[in-house]
């Protein structure tokens, strides 16, 4: 494939997951693993867990990852592409919606559908969580780390900042 075709590829694919990117852009990130990955192979499952990790202990907006992507296939001009694909669509969604939105402040459809939207939010993450984890967790104390993370977030107050803690030692002690 020449450059423009990926560039094509690239701007055409996200602009797609652009409109379905409803809790943002993580919550499409199965669809960018099968079609990175599994699809055109222009990275291995370890690059793309490492960019994404990258991206989100990198301050800035979390939606930098898709910029990361696309530089790994394709450099500046394919973090351009993929950036401007995820971003633009649905940009002028969420300006056609505030602006009609705006102009009835009593109206009960705005709040239907962010309602209806927030279960779609929920199993979007959900896959991008199991997709994430089945890219790195070939181990079971990798597994095993996992579970614990999700377990601890769910049922106390430990603080993020600990649970990364954990990881990263784990993985100085070469367990997972």
């Amino acid at each position: 494939m020449t450059s423009p075709e990926i560039l094509r590829s690239l701007l055409g694919h996200f602009g797609m997951l652009s409109l379905l990117a409803v809790g943002g852009g993580g919550s499409v990130i199965p669809d960018m693993h099968r079609f990175l990955v599994e699809a055109n192979g222009w990275m291995s499952d370890e690059q793309f867990a490492a960019l994404y990790a990258i991206s989100q202990a990198s301050p800035g907006p979390n939606i930098l990852f898709v910029a990361l992507f696309g530089w790994q296939v394709a450099g500046p001009a394919g973090a351009f592409a993929s950036m401007a694909g995820i971003c633009g669509p649905s940009s002028v969604i969420a300006l056609g919606f505030e602006y009609f939105a705006g102009r009835s402040p009593h109206a009960v459809w705005p709040g239907l559908i962010r309602r209806g939207l927030s279960a779609l939010t929920i199993g979007l993450l959900m896959s991008t969580g199991w997709v994430l984890a089945g890219s790195v967790d070939h181990s079971w104390t990798a597994v095993l780390v996992t579970l614990v993370t999700v377990g601890l977030m769910l049922k106390t107050k430990v603080h993020p900042l600990a649970l990364v803690a954990l990881g990263a030692g784990a993985g100085l002690l070469g367990l997972v």
